[in-house]
């Protein structure tokens, strides 16, 4: 089955409190539990933006989060899409724990989760868009996603989003990873 096109026009909305009980349904269906986990992912996502890093994560450092909701043209929240933006992107290596690569651009890596209900309308690769055009990120050179090689929907909405191929072949943690530069 192909993608059907947005018809609607989206926008994206910082991810309140209030927002909340409009995404935490979508993570009780059993793919997205799969993917991305239960309830408490949209959770730690309004906890996250708020959080001062002090230590680096895997070789860089996090200089800030944003969560979004995405509405549609009623005003509708129909996705989901947040991350963190670090001072650089580094290549992991989580078996012998360190750095095996470095890339100096500020980068966002971002997850994304569209309602259920919605799937199969193009809106993942709206949320990819919107988020990657949000003012909030104007100073972000790269935008990384890691993706479950078996995930067909969230790697062709990335693709159609603008995102290349940065690795080839999954790591450890059985990810292999898009990119968009600017």
């Amino acid at each position: 089955m192909g993608t059907v096109a947005v018809s609607e026009t989206i926008r994206l909305v910082p991810f309140e409190p209030e927002l909340l009980p409009s995404v935490l349904p979508w993570f009780d269906h059993p793919e997205v539990q799969r993917r991305l986990g239960g309830r408490s992912w949209p959770q730690r996502e309004l906890v996250l933006r708020s959080t001062v890093w002090a230590e680096e994560f895997r070789g860089r450092r996090v200089l800030r989060s944003h969560s979004f909701v995405v509405l549609d043209d009623a005003g509708t929240p129909v996705a989901q899409i947040g991350g963190d933006v670090y001072d650089r992107w580094t290549r992991w290596d989580p078996v012998g724990e360190q750095v095996t690569a470095v890339d100096h651009r500020r980068t966002a890596g971002a997850a994304y989760v569209v309602d259920p209900r919605r799937w199969g309308r193009g809106l993942g690769t709206a949320a990819l868009r919107a988020f990657v055009a949000a003012p909030e990120l104007a100073d972000v050179e790269q935008f990384v996603l890691g993706i479950e090689p078996d995930n067909a929907a969230s790697l062709g909405a990335a693709r159609a989003a603008g995102f290349r191929s940065l690795t080839t072949e999954p790591d450890a943690e059985d990810m292999v990873y898009l990119h968009r530069v600017r």
